[in-house]
């Protein structure tokens, strides 16, 4: 059955691949998208386009145009975790209640509450509160989570780094996959498995317009173990210096756990780095700045120098 706008996923769930999304493209996708929910774009603020492009509407709400051929059923099952989410009182962002999500010239496009007029990361005690609780939640089983997928983003973004590294760089890459999937395939985990939000960092959690913590990208959401949600703030602080170390104790503190205690915590930031490192490939192409901290990362990779200067991209 043809999806409102005209577009028709395929078997598999993928929509047309339209090209490069442009601010252009993105405010034209913004517009036909609106028009099926009777939203009006009209002044509409492009905050950024990244993974997503990301709109503010005057109404509050927020519009994600995803990019990609694959996002459909991901697009989806994020609208279905906000609603669980919100029917457990969970602080996390809410889906508009319109029929979504909507596919419009190729592209699939959600609708959010608008939680706050400007993006103030929550203190990461309160990072670790809303992780704790998340992993204190047991999914229903209609919403058919899937297990995490570690390495398919870095996999599939292979053929991007292909076009801006030289055959040398992309065997060593190459290489270090195959080693770090071959010690992930061993790990033994601590903690439970369960729902995970995929992507938990400072940077997923924002303060409301009240002040309170909210946590934001559901995009990979999924089931897995909940070490996943705490290697990020780990790495961040111990590779990268981004957080202090009185931060990270107040974190660990809050969750109850240091997952630098545990022995494999190295592999899981390793694949962290890796899947930095795949992320900017999808823009290196075009940006100078991207493909200039690519090669940087790739760089501290082969050598085993300090990351601390590694650019929050």
């Amino acid at each position: 059955m043809a999806q409102p706008g005209g577009t028709t996923p395929s078997p598999d769930g993928t929509v047309g691949d339209q090209g490069a999304m442009t601010p252009g493209v993105a405010r034209r996708v913004l517009t036909t998208a609106c028009r099926q929910v009777n939203l009006d774009p009209s002044d509409a603020e492009l905050i950024r386009i990244g993974s997503n492009a990301v709109f503010r509407l005057r109404s509050p709400v927020i519009v994600r145009i995803a990019q990609g051929s694959d996002v459909a059923e991901s697009a989806s099952r994020q609208v279905e975790v906000a609603r669980w989410l919100r029917a457990v009182d969970y602080p996390a962002t809410r889906a508009l209640e319109v029929e979504q999500p909507v596919y419009a010239e190729g592209r699939v496009v959600t609708f959010w509450e608008s939680i706050s007029d400007a993006e103030d990361y929550a203190p990461l005690p309160h990072v670790a509160d809303l992780i704790r609780r998340l992993h204190e939640l047991e999914a229903p089983p209609s919403l058919q989570l899937p297990d995490i997928a570690v390495f398919d983003r870095v996999i599939r973004r292979m053929h991007d780094v292909d076009a801006v590294l030289t055959e040398e760089e992309c065997a060593f890459l190459e290489a270090r996959i195959s080693e770090t999937q071959s010690r992930f395939a061993s790990l033994e985990f601590t903690l439970s498995r369960g729902p995970i939000h995929g992507d938990a960092n400072v940077g997923n959690v924002i303060l409301d317009r009240s002040g309170n913590p909210v946590l934001i990208d559901l995009d990979n959401f999924c089931r897995g173990p909940r070490e996943w949600d705490l290697v990020q703030t780990a790495l961040y602080y111990e590779r990268f210096g981004w957080h202090t170390r009185e931060e990270y104790a107040e974190f660990c503190q809050v969750y109850g756990f240091d997952i630098m205690t545990w022995p494999g915590y190295k592999t899981l930031a390793d694949i962290h780095e890796l899947r930095m490192v795949a992320w900017l490939s999808r823009n290196a192409a075009r940006n100078a700045r991207s493909k200039q901290e690519l090669k940087k990362r790739l760089v501290s990779l082969q050598s085993g120098t300090s990351r601390k200067n590694w650019s929050p991209l």
